[in-house]
């Protein structure tokens, strides 16, 4: 078994459910063709550096999987015949992997995405945030400098009449 990346392109204007059917069309397909899928990460909408098909966005996909040259031609076969799909690379990172590797790293990512689920909940539902802890600043700590010192660090730095 080897381990890819492949990144594709999806239309930025599809609509969030032809977006999933896309997605989850692409998942199905790696495990029919009996591959590991280890990461799909959604990189979202992006600037695309040149015009594909009247485009100038493009919503940015990463997938690592395992599995093998099978796979990958099946895969790519698949996007290009789907019009959803403007471009696709696919890359082998490494040959030779043992699939008990995969499904250990694909846990492993598992339970780091849910870590910061968790975290990020944690985030939102904290009612001491940053804003709690600003204090507003006393009178005295904003009273500005009197002003007879201004004028006179003014005079100062203005060169007399005469000295141009």
């Amino acid at each position: 078994m080897r381990r890819y990346e492949t990144i594709f392109i999806a239309d930025p204007d599809l609509s969030d459910k032809d977006q999933t059917s896309l997605f989850d069309k692409i998942k199905t397909l790696i495990i029919q063709e009996k591959g590991i899928l280890v990461i799909f990460d959604e990189w979202g909408n992006r600037q695309l550096a040149y015009e594909i098909k009247k485009k100038t966005r493009g919503y940015y996909v990463c997938i690592t999987y395992g599995g093998t040259g099978e796979l990958v031609t099946e895969l790519e076969r698949n996007f290009r015949l789907d019009d959803r799909v403007l471009k696709f690379m696919t890359i082998l990172l490494e040959k030779d992997i043992d699939p008990e590797e995969f499904h250990q790293e694909k846990e492993a990512e598992e339970a780091l995405n849910e870590k910061d689920n968790v975290k990020a909940e944690d985030k939102n539902n904290d009612s001491t945030g940053p804003e709690a802890e600003i204090e507003p600043k006393s009178a005295v700590e904003t009273e500005s400098a009197p002003e007879s010192g201004q004028k006179e660090a003014e005079k100062d730095s203005k060169p007399a009449e005469g000295e141009e």
